[in-house]
């Protein structure tokens, strides 16, 4: 599965990025990694990413942090936090933030292959919305 940008995990746990690691090389995507903020948001102003799977904690903060910096450096990164509990609050307190969705932890590979999806197809759309509103204004 091709996609037009890089993908980043961001974790500060191995075990949890490595598995989410195997799941996307199954995908064909060879993703970035990073373990803290700061590391983040350095590839975030050097690489086009267009998703970010974020533990909901790190090391050096959380994924409010983060959402909050990188939206300063990019507007098209979608963000998928990654959550230990996964319940319904916790859902929609990462949609008010800005995030663009919400899986539990352990991830599981179609959950994975749905985010890459999404993010594929909104990007797609953002595209040809961008290119009828300059079709329009010439």
């Amino acid at each position: 599965m091709t996609v037009p940008w890089e993908i980043l995990i961001v974790s500060s746990d191995l075990e949890g990025r490595r598995a989410l690691t195997t799941i996307l090389n199954r995908l064909g995507i060879d993703p970035i990694c990073a373990a803290t903020i700061e590391e983040s948001l350095e590839l975030l102003s050097k690489e086009a990413i267009g998703v970010v799977f974020c533990d909901q904690y790190l090391a050096d903060g959380n994924y409010r942090n983060l959402l909050a910096a990188s939206h300063r450096l990019t507007s098209r990164m979608r963000m998928v936090v990654i959550s230990r509990q996964g319940n319904w609050d916790e859902y929609l307190e990462a949609m008010r933030q800005g995030a663009f969705d919400l899986i539990a932890s352990p991830c599981r590979p179609t959950d994975v292959e749905w985010m890459v999806i999404q993010a594929k197809r909104d990007e797609r759309n953002r595209r040809s919305e961008a290119a009828s509103t300059a079709e329009a204004i010439t």
